[in-house]
Parts: C-alpha cells; structure tokens; sequence
C-alpha cells in the first residue's frame, strides 16, 4: 500500500510541477511577446481558470505527502518526505500570502479598467512564481530520493 502512495504522490507532484514549470517558462513568455491587450487577457484567463484548479491541486499534493510521512514513518527517507511536505507548505502560505491577491486583482481586469500598474503587478506575480516553482521542483525531488 505504501508503494501505491509512493508512486500517486510523485505522479500528482510530477504533474504540478510540469504544469507551473509551463506557465513560468512556456506560458508567460508567449503571452508577454502578445501583441496590443491580448497578452493582458491571456493571462487574465489564466488566472481564472489555473486559480480555479491550482489551490486543490496544491492542498491534494501536501495531503499526499503528509499521508506518506505518516504512512512510512519508519521507513527509509521519511526525512526528505517531511522536508519536501514542509516545502509544499512553504509554496502553499507563499501564494496565499504573495501570489494569490495579485492573481484576484489580474483576473478580473480588461483592457478598459486594468491599472496603470498592471505590467508591474504581473512582472511581480512571475517573479514570485519563479520562487514558487523552484521549490515545488526541489520538493519533487526530495520525493524521488526518497525512494531509493
């Protein structure tokens, strides 16, 4: 059984990093080289469908790792399991706090009532996102160490 949660947890993780690692490198940079508002709509889409999905995905993953902490507590690499939970909680206070009222104020804006402000704010927000990934990349592979 603890083989199974092993193996879905680094699959839920895997595929969050995939995701985020997508939007920072992938996603962004398309919709920044946008031309006229279309960029600014891309990614006010963005945060309204990811928003919408992202929270469940990020809480799902932390409720996965704790699970296998718990599960194999005497088990090698449980160390680097409750590192990597500590992480994803890092990554969780860290959009709560950081990411997510950017992301509220981005959702909802157009090209008629966006702020003078927007291309910073959004510059802001994939700044922190770069922080965010990197640790959700670092808490991947904690997971996979564990493992061995």
């Amino acid at each position: 059984m603890l083989s199974a949660l092993e193996v879905v947890t680094i699959v839920v993780v895997g595929v969050m990093v995939g995701v985020e690692f997508s939007v920072a490198f992938v996603m962004i940079p398309i919709l920044n080289a946008l031309p006229e508002d279309s960029g600014q709509l891309g990614h006010a889409h963005g945060g309204r469908m990811l928003g919408a999905v992202m929270p469940f995905w990020y809480i799902g993953s932390l409720v996965l790792v704790a699970a296998w902490a718990v599960a194999g507590w005497h088990h090698r690499g449980t160390g680097l399991v409750v590192t990597a939970g500590a992480l994803l909680i890092l990554t969780v206070i860290m959009s709560l706090l950081l990411l997510v009222p950017i992301n509220n104020r981005n959702k909802t804006w157009t090209p008629d009532n966006r702020p003078a402000d927007w291309k910073e704010q959004t510059n802001r927000w994939s700044r922190y996102h770069y922080v965010r990934v990197a640790a959700i990349i670092a808490a991947f592979a904690l997971l996979v160490a564990a493992l061995t």
